[in-house]
């Protein structure tokens, strides 16, 4: 209907070179596949306003890689070596912290080893920048996994929910709300826990947890893995609005699942998400000025 009454009358049985003729003719901005959905889509197209989304080329690294020092498959090289060949500029290492006992979490005198192992490969210049970050646990209480001293270690601390997914509404929300306000949280991981087709997310006020990242400077995590996909394209779009930096995350624990982090740019495009809304668009001089709070 906001196209008008006319629209199929004035395509139908007629012949085009492309998509964009069609936009052409009744001219409207060419609106990408992944954001026609809904009257913004058609009222952007109106008023020339589709913004330039996020492509694959922009981003300059990858966040939140897993390697066999904690549940991952490859060793720290290997995965690096890959993101290299993928066209990444930098890759941040977040193997699981001490508490995640059932995924060989780091001690911190085992994160203060790996650290040794990566000044090395970064010493070797493997053509990538390697960045210790970590997967910390949210707790119950929403205190993070290792003492706030021992946080200081990790350049990028992905805070994520692996525990009591069957809290209330309330209490979970209390818990990563608690988990944001913390000065070394850098992103948000996997923010509601669902895995498709196998676990539902747990109950959360999305809202309240983006509003509470806005308010805080934080980072919220649109993980890649096709089975989570989590932050939604839906959500991501209202933390757009809020000015909420989204990090593109595959959360690999092999190499072959690097690519993931494209799948990520695809819900990304769908949610109107631009370069300058994306963590892992900036440089690797940027992203650690950004998370050194």
């Amino acid at each position: 209907d906001s196209l008008g009454e006319n629209f199929f009358e004035n395509v139908l049985g007629r012949e085009f070179s492309s998509e964009k003729e069609i936009f052409d003719e009744f001219g409207l901005s060419y609106l990408p596949p992944e954001t026609r959905e809904g009257e913004k889509a058609v009222e952007a197209a109106k008023r020339k306003a589709v913004p330039k989304l996020i492509e694959e080329k922009d981003l300059k690294g990858v966040i939140h890689v897993h390697s066999n020092w904690s549940d991952g498959r490859n060793s720290i090289e290997e995965m690096a070596l890959e993101c290299k060949k993928l066209g990444f500029e930098y890759v941040v290492i977040c193997d699981h912290s001490a508490s995640a006992v059932y995924a060989n979490g780091l001690s911190y005198e085992r994160a203060l080893e790996q650290r040794k192992e990566i000044d090395k490969l970064n010493e070797k210049d493997l053509g990538i920048t390697i960045i210790q970050g970590i997967e910390s646990d949210i707790l119950k209480d929403g205190s993070l996994d290792y003492t706030d001293k021992e946080l200081e270690l990790f350049d990028v601390v992905v805070a994520s929910v692996h525990s009591f997914f069957k809290m209330s509404k309330a209490e979970m929300t209390k818990r990563i709300v608690k988990a944001l306000r913390h000065n070394k949280t850098s992103i948000l991981g996997h923010p509601t826990g669902r895995l498709l087709l196998a676990r539902p997310a747990y109950e959360i006020d999305i809202k309240e947890i983006i509003d509470v990242a806005a308010d805080n400077g934080k980072t919220i995590e649109m993980n890649s893995n096709p089975y989570r996909l989590d932050l939604s394209w839906e959500n991501a779009i209202y933390a757009k609005e809020k000015g909420v930096k989204i990090a593109i995350n595959p959360d690999s624990h092999r190499t072959s699942s690097l690519k993931d982090v494209f799948l990520g740019v695809k819900a990304a495009r769908k949610a109107w998400l631009e370069k300058q809304d994306v963590a892992n668009a900036l440089d690797v001089k940027s992203l650690l000025n950004l998370y050194h709070y």
